[in-house]
């Protein structure tokens, strides 16, 4: 089972987890994007909100659902679930409730999906560290500065040394930890550095060159990810990603180069993440993607006729 160990038996899903304990670094923004980029290669993904509070990464599939309702688009949804909040006023009734949907959840698709993407919140809880034990792949978006690379780690004030390591990485140390006595498996830990700025400033140096000294401690891996463009949060009302059709068709607008800009960011992005895909997901999305240019127009004689 997933929650003892997210490898085990072949066949089981690749699980992505999204994790920082600081909101507003785009955690949701990047788990969509993911989502959909592994939909459109053929794979079969499940997708988790462990955020029941603000709940963005499921309203943000709502509005991608609606949006493909509206305009007739065949936008690719995964199987979505959100764990809702523990009613009880005992804390561990709360928290053995929120796991039994969890663990409900991830039953239902961990043999049956090739990905399972899991959105967690901006705190600690036993849910969100439940999750970071079960990454196959974990990804953890921060601002590039340093008031967001303080979740993370410390620096001297003066030279700008890493000088130590911050809660939340020590809790991913001890979730690897954890995984890898379980199952002997590691997990590959990417740290992406979002809302870039084009400008080269002192500044974003300083956090690169730190990011790279405190990679070396924790093991993890730091690549850029999204540049602060207006068109993600344009993107977040009807739920599309900058790999969903550019026309004015599916943007309700027409298409302008800061959307180009922005698909070639998150395709690297997503190059850069390594995940696994199956064969058979490429080959389900060629034939998806022959179906829909072919579903428009008249069959031919020979469309008709059986060999």
């Amino acid at each position: 089972m997933l929650l003892q160990a997210s490898r085990g038996p072949s066949g089981s899903a690749h699980v992505v987890v999204l994790g920082n304990e600081k909101g507003g670094s785009g955690k949701s923004t990047n788990a969509i994007h993911i989502a959909v980029a592994l939909l459109k290669a053929g794979q079969r993904v499940a997708t988790i909100d462990l955020d029941p509070r603000q709940q963005s990464f499921t309203h943000y599939i709502e509005y991608r659902r609606a949006w493909a309702r509206r305009t007739g688009l065949p936008l690719e949804l995964p199987e979505h679930f959100c764990i809702a909040r523990g009613t009880s006023m005992q804390v561990a009734d709360n928290e053995a409730a929120e796991v039994s949907m969890f663990s409900a959840a991830v039953s239902r698709v961990e043999h049956s999906h090739d990905f399972i993407i899991i959105d967690t919140p901006g705190t600690d809880s036993y849910l969100m560290r439940l999750a970071h034990s079960m990454a196959d792949t974990l990804v953890t978006p921060i601002n590039d500065s340093f008031l967001d690379f303080d979740v993370l780690g410390t620096v001297d004030p003066a030279n700008y040394a890493v000088i130590g390591e911050s809660q939340y990485a020590a809790m991913v140390r001890e979730a690897r930890r954890h995984r890898r006595q379980i199952d002997g498996a590691t997990t590959d830990w990417i740290v992406i550095r979002n809302r870039l700025s084009s400008l080269v400033s002192r500044n974003k140096r300083q956090v690169a060159e730190c990011l790279k000294e405190l990679s070396l401690r924790l093991g993890f891996r730091a690549i850029d990810g999204f540049s602060e463009r207006v068109i993600y949060r344009e993107f977040f009302p009807r739920g599309l990603t900058a790999l969903d059709d550019l026309d004015q068709a599916t943007l309700g607008t027409r298409p302008s180069l800061a959307h180009i800009s922005a698909r070639e960011e998150v395709s690297a992005l997503l190059r850069q993440l390594k995940l696994p895909l199956d064969e058979r997901g490429r080959r389900r999305a060629a034939a998806r993607q022959e179906w829909f240019a072919h579903v428009d127009k008249p069959l031919e004689d020979f469309d008709l006729i059986s060999p």
